[in-house]
C-alpha cells in the first residue's frame, strides 16, 4: 500500500478546479472523465470536485477513513489537479497537518 492509499489527506483539505473539457464526454485523453454528477460549475471555465470547497472539505469521490485506508471512487479518471499533485508538493504535508496526520520524511 503507498502512503497516498493510507492518507487521503490531500482528498479532505484541497479545493479541486479545473476545465469542463476533463468531465465524462469531453476532451479527456487519459479515461473516461470525471463524471459531471460529481462536479459542480464555477464559471464557463471551471469545474470543481464536490465537497472540496466546504467548511470541512472531502471530495465527493474519495472513499475510506483518513489515514488509514482511503481510495478515489473515479482513480482512472481524476482529473489533472489529482494526477499532478504529490507528496513531494509542501501542501501534502500541509494537508497531512490539517488532518492531524504527521508530515512525512523530505517534503
Amino acid at each position: 500500500m503507498t502512503v497516498c492509499q493510507s492518507c487521503g489527506a490531500c482528498c479532505a483539505s484541497l479545493r479541486v478546479d479545473f476545465h469542463p473539457a476533463e468531465l465524462t464526454g469531453g476532451a479527456f485523453p487519459w479515461g473516461d472523465g470525471v463524471p459531471p454528477a460529481m462536479t459542480v460549475p464555477v464559471t464557463p471555465a471551471i469545474v470543481r470536485m464536490v465537497g472540496t470547497d466546504a467548511q470541512s472539505p472531502r471530495c465527493v469521490a474519495l472513499a475510506g477513513e483518513i489515514g488509514v485506508a482511503v481510495a478515489c471512487r473515479i482513480y482512472a479518471a481524476r482529473p489533472s489537479p489529482c494526477r499532478e499533485f504529490d507528496i513531494e508538493h509542501a501542501a501534502c504535508n500541509r494537508a497531512r497537518r490539517r488532518c492531524g496526520l504527521p508530515p512525512l520524511a523530505g517534503c
